[in-house]
């Protein structure tokens, strides 16, 4: 009889306990930025303003990050603090189509991508002005694409193919 009891009030209390352990499972896979540690706020300072609208699995992410940190070369640490200013100056439509351009190169076979790493690497190499120009070129075409100049009729043609001073009969 005692036994019941002490197994009632077990279960009495774990079930007591448990929303408020699972809501602290929550808070350690998912902080908000205030839960963040100091150095942990320090190295992901360009990510705070969007940090607590982010789900838990890219937190975890850029924690795992954060740790790493310290342990990183001088370069690879100022890389990884670029990478997280440019990111944070992007747009939410630049963000998706940057994503879109990620997943779709990493579903590339080997070969294109050793071609994709072999183009940006020529562009690395590119004098600054040149890549100014590049990328003032992408702006004005949707996509970040290159476009052809827009299709023109000769002289003395409509845009249906017939002359221009020609009569259609009928």
């Amino acid at each position: 009889m005692i036994r019941a009891a002490a197994l009632t009030l077990a279960l009495s209390l774990a079930l007591a306990f448990a929303p408020s352990a699972a809501l602290a499972q929550i808070t350690l896979g998912s902080p908000s930025w205030s839960q963040l540690s100091p150095q942990e706020r320090e190295v992901l300072a360009p990510l705070a303003p969007d940090w607590d609208s982010w789900d838990s699995q890219r937190k975890q992410k850029w924690r795992g990050i954060a740790q790493r940190y310290p342990k990183m070369a001088p370069d690879e640490q100022q890389r990884i603090q670029q990478q997280m200013k440019s990111w944070a100056q992007l747009t939410p439509q630049q963000r998706a189509v940057a994503r879109e351009q990620y997943k779709s190169l990493r579903q590339l076979p080997p070969e294109k991508k050793d071609e994709v790493r072999q183009r940006w690497q020529e562009y690395q190499n590119l004098p600054p002005d040149q890549k100014r120009e590049l990328a003032a070129r992408a702006q004005q075409s949707p996509g970040g694409r290159t476009l052809a100049p827009p299709m023109t009729p000769p002289p003395g043609v409509t845009p249906s193919g017939a002359p221009a001073d020609s009569k259609r009969t009928r």
